[in-house]
């Protein structure tokens, strides 16, 4: 079988996003530099190619400013680990200066970041995101390429979901690299998280809806029925239906359900061209997924775990030393006042918790439950804004806002105050994957 150039460089690319995902979702330093160096090496790959090159650079020439801000960026991450003299360090961070003086009156010098070694990789990790960006502009750029990028994500999702439901139902015993006796009664699959399993997976679904609904439009304007590929997209649903189930992830399940929702009000009611087969595909999910596998497989363990909120609530007025989420976000946000302007450094949370809770022996916590009040502690308000002027152009541009980015900003959103997902490489990568490629899905937008 001759493949030509395209589909040469995108196989490519599928091999390299399967091995971040199967991975662990590259969540660890050693991870995020492996990540890194494929991506690199990739890159270098791609540029060699005269077309691609210039779609690179047609895309760079477009958005200067937006790579601008994200350089400026990227140098105030690498800002915040380079030593300083402690009587810039006391100016610049006051909390930072009074653990080093505790610590030894040796010291001259030190970093902003708590933690300059964790905050080095995920410069990386944010390099690699970029470099991930140009690999997209540059080989997926037609519908046909962007549906072959939504089926891959399909059927690895697919995979993922098959793999960790099996472990599931055998008791999530511990294979080789993958670790999941830390959820014995959920799925987790590749992932050492079921939140982060979960909303893996809600990217796979939407491909899944996608290329269902993609397939209707096929039959109603160029009188194509891929009846196969069809079955394939259902039987690939059903299981990352379960997936999501039987992680018993609040938020995953949530969003599963506001996703199924969405695309059925968005088919009723802002649709001009009714499909038929997609709508009724999306009411099978709704009884048979949902209802009566959602039964099945625990729907009453998921409704004890939403009922478990009010508890953690409730908990925000004890002191009882038994950190919940609620909790440390609160404690999260009661931090940010001491590290408000240049931040306590990428990665460095589980130091600056374990810094202010240096009694809790084998008790920690290495992410906020909230990526918000994370990210903003970690960058400062200095290196937030540099970040936020980066995407401001994509966030004021119309075209950003399609059905699918309405439904991927609810997803930001609600994970940004209740979850850490968004510090796992392979959720940010994800978000930038459809976010990019998003906009112009449809078959007849070109």
């Amino acid at each position: 079988m001759n493949f030509s150039k395209n589909k040469k460089y995108q196989f490519f690319f599928f091999l390299i996003l399967s091995i971040f995902i199967i991975f662990n979702g590259g969540n660890s330093n050693l991870l995020i530099q492996f990540n890194f160096i494929l991506a690199s090496l990739f890159f270098l790959v791609c540029l060699r190619d005269k077309n691609y090159f210039l779609h690179l650079k047609y895309f760079v020439r477009k958005n200067l400013i937006s790579l601008g801000f994200y350089s400026l960026f990227i140098f105030y991450l690498l800002f915040q680990i380079i030593p300083l003299p402690l009587n810039i360090l006391k100016f610049l961070s006051v909390n930072k200066f009074h653990y080093i003086n505790n610590l030894s009156s040796d010291i001259k010098t030190s970093a902003l970041s708590l933690s300059p070694s964790d905050s080095f990789f995920q410069i990386l990790h944010f390099l690699t995101i970029l470099i991930l960006v140009f690999i997209l502009k540059m080989i997926f750029y037609s519908v046909s390429h962007k549906r072959r990028l939504f089926l891959f994500i399909a059927f690895i999702g697919f995979i993922s979901s098959l793999f960790a439901v099996t472990l599931y139902l055998n008791g999530n015993p511990d294979i080789l690299i993958f670790k999941n006796s830390f959820y014995k009664n959920s799925s987790t699959g590749f992932f050492i998280n079921r939140t982060v399993f979960a909303v893996f997976l809600l990217f796979s679904l939407i491909s899944c809806l996608e290329l269902l609904k993609d397939s209707q439009v096929n039959v109603i304007y160029q009188k194509k029925d891929n009846f196969f590929l069809k079955i394939y997209i259902r039987l690939f649903l059903v299981f990352i239906t379960i997936g999501i189930i039987t992680s018993f992830s609040r938020i995953g399940n949530f969003l599963l359900i506001i996703t199924i929702l969405s695309y059925l009000l968005n088919e009723f009611f802002f649709t001009k061209q009714k499909k038929p087969f997609f709508i009724l595909s999306i009411i099978l999910i709704i009884i048979f997924d949902l209802m009566v596998l959602g039964l099945y497989f625990g729907a009453s363990e998921l409704i004890d775990r939403f009922y478990f909120l009010n508890e953690e609530i409730l908990s925000l007025n004890n002191n009882d030393g038994n950190f919940k989420r609620f909790e440390i976000i609160k404690f999260s946000i009661n931090q940010l006042s001491n590290y408000f302007i240049f931040g306590y450094g990428s990665g460095s949370y589980e130091t600056m918790f374990q810094l202010n809770y240096a009694n809790l022996h084998n008790k920690y916590a290495n992410h906020a439950h909230s990526d918000l009040v994370e990210f903003l502690g970690e960058f400062g308000l200095i290196g937030f804004l540099f970040f936020l002027c980066s995407i401001f152009k994509f966030l004021t541009n119309k075209i950003s806002y399609s059905f699918i980015n309405c439904i991927l900003f609810f997803y930001l959103i609600t994970i940004l105050m209740f979850d850490f997902s968004l510090h796992v490489p392979i959720i940010q990568i994800m978000f930038i994957i459809f976010l990019i490629i998003s906009n112009r899905l449809s078959i007849r937008s070109h």
